[in-house]
């Protein structure tokens, strides 16, 4: 389950990453590197439609992060807030950042 999370904390995360949902494979991660670019995310979820509940592509300057599920029983959700949230709190420990 996801922790409930105030207006200004959604708009500090906002701010940092978004979504991107493709159903064309072929392009979904040239254009989630576009969007990390063009609107100076720190961290691109890029998903396809076609699988967007087993995996899903975390897309940032440093490099790709595929997140997936082992099983139908695990949730994708709650490995993708953990990584997100530790990516997070790596930035922020940063100077500088």
């Amino acid at each position: 389950m996801l922790p409930f999370l105030s207006k200004s904390e959604l708009a500090i995360i906002h701010n940092a990453w978004t979504l991107q949902l493709e159903t064309d494979p072929n392009i979904l991660l040239q254009k989630a590197e576009m969007a990390l670019k063009k609107y100076g995310m720190n961290v691109v979820v890029a998903n396809e439609l076609a699988n967007y509940k087993d995996v899903v592509v975390m897309v940032t300057s440093s490099g790709r992060t595929t997140v997936s599920r082992s099983s139908k029983e695990e949730d994708l959700e709650v490995q993708l807030t953990d990584l997100l949230v530790k990516m997070h709190s790596e930035n922020i420990a940063q100077p500088n950042s």
